[in-house]
Formats: structure tokens, sequence, C-alpha cells
């Protein structure tokens, strides 16, 4: 049985908005499991078949919460996870290229497998205030990550990842 697990952080909601679309759509190809950095454990990853894992970027980098999670799982795992599967999604208030790319980092020293470029979605959030606010992501952001949730799956059940 395949089993796909996503692990995501969110502050203001929108992170979480992209994990839960990509989980509901995930949820018809394979057995899915949402949860949330501070939750997942090295056992959860290591009875998976492949991950989707989605945070925001904070201040240019992976947030807190999520890098805590990397670095709780990262040697419980290393050398038992490789080669699986794994896509990412970042929310970000500018480009949210630099946290995509610290993910690909960690994700690259656990021998994963890439299986789609980064999605990444932008808020333009660029004030403290907009910034800090509760974040409703559109129907038209939270379609990718829909799309991805169900292909990651689909990959994973049919045995292509």
């Amino acid at each position: 049985m395949t089993q796909l697990v996503i692990v995501y952080h969110s502050r203001t909601g929108g992170s979480r908005q992209m994990a839960e679309a990509a989980c509901h759509a995930a949820r018809a190809e394979t057995e899915t499991r949402l949860l949330t950095a501070d939750e997942a454990t090295p056992d959860d990853l290591l009875n998976a078949s492949g991950y989707l894992f989605c945070a925001p970027e904070n201040l240019a980098a992976l947030s807190g919460a999520m890098k805590e999670f990397f670095d709780r799982c990262y040697y419980p795992l290393l050398g038992r996870i490789e080669g699986r599967a794994y896509a990412q999604m970042i929310c970000a208030g500018s480009d949210g290229t630099n946290a995509a790319r610290q993910l690909a980092r960690i994700a690259t020293g656990w021998r994963l497998r890439a299986v789609q470029e980064p999605l990444i979605v932008g808020t333009h959030a660029q004030t403290p205030e907009a910034i800090l606010a509760p974040k409703t992501l559109s129907d038209a952001d939270l379609a990718p990550c829909r799309d991805l949730g169900q292909a990651l799956a689909a990959g994973l059940a049919m045995g292509a990842f």
C-alpha cells in the first residue's frame, strides 16, 4: 500500500490552505496523511512512500518550525529513505526561492528524488501588517496545489515514483 505524507507548517494560514488542498486531491488517489511539522515524526516518514513538504518562507528562509522538523528527523532517517519521491510547496510574500532551495538541499542530503520543481505561491505581502495578517488564498492559487497533490499521489499509486 502506498502512502503519501504531507508535512506542513503555517503561521498565517497560507501554507495550511495549500497543504489541505493538496491533501484533499491526493486522497482520491492513495492513502494520504496530513501532518503539521510539530507532530510529524521520523516513523511517519519511514512508513510513507513519498512526501510533500509545504512551508512559508520567513525572512528569506524556510520557516523555523519546518526547519526544526527537518533538524529533528534528519539523522534518524539518514540512509533509510533514499530514492523516495518528494515535492515541495512554498507560500511566500515575495519570491520564495531561497526557502525552496534550502528545502531541496535537505532533501538532497536524504537522497530523495524531486518529482517536480517547487511550487511557489506568492501572497505579495510586503508590509508588516500584511505579512502578519491571516491569509486567504484564492481558488486560482490553490488549483496548482490540488494538481500537485493529485499527481504526486497518482504517481506513487501507479509505482511511477
